[in-house]
């Protein structure tokens, strides 16, 4: 036999045993139609990444993955879906950082279990999130604030977009850390929050990034410090809140989930195929011209992370007695 005749079947071999190697239930999936539930309305951050890796994975599959946007209740109604979905993998939610609060949060709502009810996938992508300041205030790294709130119990004050988002428990996990006292203010999103921190109504305000950045580089606000435990790859190196308060950590994520249940083939298949969108040189581009940094994490690293901050969540929202209406 030629050499070139004995290496194509040796080709051939080997993706033969590769595929015989893969579960039968991978290997069938998908079977038909993937719905992918965006819980936010279309155009917004959640949507605009779930669209750019839903697209990519009807590319792969060579099934149609259809985008369904089902907002409102912080998620929970998007996640319901999910949860009550049939345990096959054909239908695919988005979880973003509420996934995480919404269990202590909304306790006596919650149409769902977190852990018994859901299959967690993957981390898709992580956005890194800033402690600013309106550019007046008298403090420019987390020593001087702490500080100055201490020395003037009461005075300080924190924008967020509404209550019981991250952004108001970063606050929140600010004061208990520190030991400090810092008025909340809540608005309707994260524009009007931004808005009264640049005229100064307002002296800090936790926000992504990427939000904050255009506002950062005017000189209308200052970064006082990222509150990622590290330094992120595709963020300027701006201080680190942790490095004054040890563990200190909180960053916003996309996530994706199934039903409880679904077969751990189907399961593994998402998530393999998943990563490796993710690290394809154009989508990653994409999504790093979002201020977003890839994760693409295991179905055990991304249960680990969420098991870690329902615990840190519930905590902070016992501490600060957080209700919402």
């Amino acid at each position: 036999m030629k050499p070139e005749k004995f290496l194509t079947c040796l080709a051939c071999l080997c993706t033969l045993s590769l595929g015989a190697a893969m579960p039968a239930a991978a290997q069938a999936y998908p079977k038909g139609a993937v719905k992918w539930i965006v819980p936010f309305p279309p155009g917004g951050p959640t949507d605009i990444v779930g669209r750019i890796v839903a697209q990519q994975l009807q590319e792969t599959w060579g099934q149609p993955v259809l985008v369904e946007n089902k907002p409102g209740a912080g998620t929970m109604i998007g996640t319901d879906a999910v949860a009550k979905s049939a345990p096959d993998g054909q239908t695919i939610g988005m979880v973003i950082t509420a996934h995480m609060i919404n269990p202590a949060l909304n306790p006596a709502t919650i149409p769902y279990d977190t852990l018994k009810d859901l299959a967690h996938v993957t981390q898709l992508v992580t956005q890194h999130l800033v402690l600013v300041a309106n550019a007046s205030v008298p403090f420019n790294s987390v020593k001087e604030l702490i500080a100055h709130a201490k020395a003037h119990p009461g005075k300080l004050n924190y924008a967020s977009p509404g209550t019981g988002t991250s952004a108001h428990l970063a606050g929140e996990l600010l004061k208990n850390e520190s030991g400090i006292d810092m008025g909340h203010v809540p608005y309707k999103g994260s524009g009007p929050a931004k808005a009264d921190l640049v005229a100064g109504r307002v002296d800090v305000m936790f926000d992504v990034y990427h939000s904050a950045k255009p506002l950062v580089e005017q000189g209308k606000l200052k970064v006082i410090a990222l509150t990622s435990e590290r330094q992120p790859t595709n963020i300027k190196d701006y201080p680190l809140l942790a490095e004054t308060i040890p563990g200190f950590n909180v960053t916003s994520l996309f996530g994706l989930i199934v039903r409880a249940g679904t077969p751990r083939p189907i399961v593994d298949r998402i998530q393999a195929d998943t990563a490796r969108i993710l690290n394809k040189p154009e989508v990653r581009a994409r999504l790093e011209a979002l201020g977003l940094e890839i994760v693409g994490s295991t179905p055990e690293q991304f249960e680990s992370f969420v098991r870690a901050e329902l615990a840190k969540w519930a905590k902070v929202i016992k501490a600060a007695n957080i209700k919402v209406d």
